[in-house]
């Protein structure tokens, strides 16, 4: 059973490797663009969640 937070890492993570293997040529730098991407997806999301949260209390 997956949890709300555990299914958008899940989904974080693999948006994020298709994203670092399809916008970048270099191995190394699809693995940045990747881990970065994933960062923001996280970040992005939980910025939102808490953003949420405020305007409903």
């Amino acid at each position: 059973m997956l949890t709300h937070f555990s299914a958008v890492l899940l989904a974080a993570l693999f948006i994020s490797i298709v994203f670092g293997i399809t916008q970048r040529a270099q191995p190394r730098m699809m693995i940045r663009f990747g881990a970065f991407c994933f960062v923001m997806f996280v970040g992005i999301t939980i910025a939102a969640s808490w953003l949420m949260w405020a305007i409903k209390h």
